[in-house]
């Protein structure tokens, strides 16, 4: 009987520690969908998702809204941008959708970064400092979008690719370049576009 209460004790213990692993596991999970951030000694500012420097600070909680609910969040922020850089509201929110899915933590797996998935180059380009702040995201994309629209005569769908792939590729290439990704996102963003553009949400 003392045999089989041990066991039973220690079977106990077991199921415990394997509860106990599992919601650290899904803590820890939760946790790493955190923005955090640090300004360096040279005024530059580092974003992650994995506190792994104790200079890293909260910046961003992670919480979910569904799409419709963001849009209605960031609608001046994207009014602000159409009327400033003369981009369809439509447009703006399409490469949104595409982009990020009105995700403003959004990394990409090559360092794209926010709503509009600016590169750190772009972002840069563009005079965005701080490229997980949603207006300051918006305002830089849609002024990229923008130069891309105008440097392709307002060619939707080349204007597209040159957002995605970069504008070089796409005047060596004389058009849309034969990249899976870039014609994806092209048919992806001109989907949204026309639904954006009835009103839909």
């Amino acid at each position: 009987m003392e045999e089989d209460g041990l066991g039973m004790i220690a079977r106990r213990l077991t199921i415990f520690l394997i509860i106990k692993g599992a919601i650290l596991f899904t803590i820890c999970n939760i946790a790493s969908a955190d923005i955090y951030r640090f300004q360096d000694e040279s005024g530059v500012w580092h974003f992650t998702n994995i506190k792994n420097d104790p200079r890293y600070r909260l910046y961003i909680k992670t919480y979910s809204k569904k799409p419709s609910e963001y849009i209605k969040e960031y609608e001046q922020h994207i009014l602000q941008a159409s009327e400033k850089f003369r981009v369809e509201t439509a447009l703006i929110k399409a490469v949104i959708k595409a982009e990020s899915d009105f995700d403003r933590r959004a990394v990409s797996s090559k360092g794209a970064m926010g709503l509009m998935q600016l590169m750190p180059e772009t972002a840069n380009d563009m005079k965005v400092t701080d490229p997980f702040n949603p207006e300051a995201n918006i305002l830089g994309g849609t002024k990229y979008l923008s130069l891309m629209l105008g440097r392709f005569r307002n060619n939707r769908k080349l204007a597209l690719a040159a957002y995605n792939a970069g504008p070089e590729i796409v005047e060596n290439y004389k058009g849309i370049p034969p990249f899976s990704e870039t014609r994806t996102f092209i048919d992806r963003v001109l989907m949204y576009y026309k639904k954006y553009k009835s009103g839909a949400n």
